[in-house]
């Protein structure tokens, strides 16, 4: 950003060189065609949907018997035209197979509408393995559209297309890129996902190293398979057990690595979850889209819901940063959407098709050159939560946007079956606010307003231990910067102290809750979202206060557990939201009375303090954020 001093971020001397340019070898191949997914659980309909006759999908091919008609324009199918143009210097793309048999291809596109319109087309007879290339110029989706490819056979006729490859033309040289996988104590998960990169040649050839920073206790090099998959992944594979500093550190291990080990500054570190369900064409995706960007950019994938395989987290999204709303779907974007279905209002298919401008994104799967590493820091030693966002929107603040590329996609546990009410919400409160206070007009009232709306929200819902969360995460915030100089190690330890000491933090199975018989537990329904919110707030105030119930005891659904319903029991036994056991939450006048006192004072001391605090974290910045920092944390 012109007139903003950048804070040091300079490579360590470079010892082992790792990661130069590479000449480039013919086309760059942007993605794959692929027409069934990594697991058996992900249907072929996102890759390849039959729409007509019988054709048989297979990993890197299909064949269509006569009569039959099978279309790309699927999530995975799809080229991203549109952020191609916008963000990319190439100016069109080819869709290049080889074909055996009789039939028709042709290039679909589409416009920010989802009209489509056919764009080259190619009819075969008699191919014996002859390569066909169709091509799409990448002029007309500036504002929205994809390409895909469509197969086709008449009466008579079968066609066997395979080695689908869309590319565009490379550039002078080739970005190096090391994946950096961060994991902590599940060993079983990770090594999967090195067995699926170890497995795809094609996403191996792309990577210069691949990083795993090992923070458990069960340690991934622990398992029968490891051995196996260090050998087929050979010197690429960099095995690190270090200090659990959580996500923050363990991604940014890979941005520390990268920067000590690199003989060029045009470099990509693709950081990448331990838990997810790994398409592996996601790095032949992200790292092509990387080398022909105009400018530097940080580039996204998405993320799909591992236990409903077909949905759409969200398209793009960004925060609310001054009120601590993270996770907000950008306008147009689609969001928990089912990719095989349909938009109720429109009856569309739930295909996105205008270009999103995206906040931030995920660290389940983002790619960050090291241009902005070089210009803004690494990350701040949040421990984890909120460390994605806030390096997006510092990055932006130097004129790095962040990119989130369709089609570029990893399943991830869903988020909305993780219960809120946990240790890492403290995390999530703390590292929000101090987000605000950096790249926010941090409004003191409003953000006092918001906390103090979610407390009384706990506490009428008898959310003791969330409740002490919050206030702590408050008082963290107001201790200034030295709260993040051991990386969050003993806030960790310290919040998980504290919140042992409220029952209704713990979970139980519903048939065996303590001191409750487990038939005197029936379900008591929520009445609707109240018409007049401030004045059913008030009065369930009043009868809190007073002492007054309507139920005793009930079981209440994690879906209708709002603070209203919740408010009318002496003893509420809620559901999980991961939906493997129970809550109890009982009220406990004298918890809530110090607990909504202790809240009082503490945001109290938000409004005066604050701004005083966040010129601390502004002057802190790039100490926090610098290499030594950080050396100093990995202990090395």
């Amino acid at each position: 950003m012109p007139g903003k001093a950048a804070p040091v971020a300079e490579a360590a001397p470079a010892g082992q060189t790792r990661f130069a340019e590479h000449a480039p070898e013919g086309r760059l191949t942007a993605q794959r065609g692929l027409y069934a997914g990594p697991a058996p659980i992900v249907s072929k309909d996102m890759y390849a949907e039959v729409v007509q006759g019988n054709a048989q999908r297979e990993r890197g091919s299909v064949t269509l018997e006569p009569s039959a008609k099978v279309t790309g324009n699927t999530y995975f199918g799809r080229f991203p035209a549109s952020y191609w143009q916008r963000w990319t210097t190439a100016t069109e793309v080819k869709a290049e197979a080889v074909v055996t048999g009789d039939g028709l291809l042709s290039l679909g596109a589409s416009d920010m509408l989802g009209d489509p319109r056919v764009v080259d087309a190619q009819q075969v007879s008699g191919a014996k393995s002859v390569k066909v290339e169709l091509t799409g110029k990448l002029d007309k989706f500036h504002d929205g559209g994809a390409l895909w490819l469509d197969l086709e056979t008449e009466g008579g006729q079968t066609l066997r297309v395979e080695q689908v490859r869309w590319t565009v033309d490379a550039p002078e040289s080739i970005r190096p890129t090391a994946v950096t996988i961060c994991t902590m104590n599940r060993a079983d998960d990770c090594l999967k996902n090195l067995q699926a990169l170890a497995a795809d040649v094609s996403s191996l050839d792309t990577l210069d190293a691949i990083y795993v920073a090992d923070q458990g206790t069960d340690l991934v090099e622990s398992r029968e398979g490891f051995e196996q998959v260090a050998k087929d992944l050979g010197e690429k594979l960099h095995y690190i057990k270090q200090p659990n500093l959580g996500g923050a550190g363990g991604f940014t291990r890979g941005l520390y690595e990268v920067a000590g080990h690199t003989a060029t500054e045009h470099a990509n570190v693709l950081f990448m979850d331990d838990d997810v369900l790994l398409e592996p064409d996601l790095v032949v995706r992200m790292t092509a889209f990387s080398n022909r960007s105009a400018n530097p950019i940080i580039v996204g994938g998405q993320m799909l819901n591992l236990l409903h395989p077909n949905q759409l987290h969200v398209g793009a999204e960004y925060a609310r940063l001054n009120t601590l709303e993270p996770g907000q779907p950008v306008q147009h974007s689609l969001s928990t959407a089912d990719l095989l279905g349909v938009d109720e209002e429109t009856g569309a298919p739930n295909r996105q098709e205008r270009r999103l401008d995206a906040g931030y994104n995920g660290w389940w799967s983002c790619l960050i050159p090291y241009e902005v590493v070089k210009a803004i820091g690494y990350p701040l030693p949040f421990f984890f939560q909120w460390d994605d966002a806030e390096y997006s929107y510092r990055a932006r603040e130097y004129g790095f946007p962040t990119v989130t590329l369709p089609g570029a996609g990893v399943w991830h546990a869903d988020f909305h079956w993780k219960d809120w009410d946990e240790w890492h919400r403290y995390f999530n409160l703390r590292n929000s606010i101090i987000t605000a206070a950096l790249h926010s007009p941090f409004n003191l009232n409003l953000l006092s307003r918001v906390l103090l709306a979610q407390l009384v929200r706990y506490l009428l819902g008898m959310q003791y231990g969330l409740s002490a969360t919050l206030i702590k995460a408050v008082e963290d915030f107001l201790e200034g910067p030295e709260i993040l100089r051991d990386g969050g190690v003993e806030a960790m330890k310290e919040i998980r102290r504290i919140r042992d000491a409220y029952p209704e933090t713990k979970r139980h199975k519903a048939t065996d809750v303590p001191g409750i018989a487990s038939n005197d537990i029936g379900i008591i329904n929520s009445a609707p979202r109240p018409s007049m919110q401030r004045l059913v707030l008030i009065k369930r105030v009043l009868d809190k206060v007073l002492g007054r119930s309507r139920f005793g005891l009930g079981a209440v659904s994690i879906d209708e557990a709002h603070w209203w319903h919740v408010a009318l029991f002496d003893t509420a036994v809620v559901t999980d939201a991961s939906q493997e056991g129970v809550r109890v939450r009982t009220y406990d006048k004298v918890k809530m009375f110090d607990l909504a006192k202790r809240g009082a004072k503490v945001l109290n001391r938000l409004r005066k303090e604050g701004a005083g605090v966040q010129e601390q974290y502004k002057r802190a910045m790039p100490e926090l954020t610098s290499r030594d920092n950080w050396k100093r944390l990995y202990e090395l």
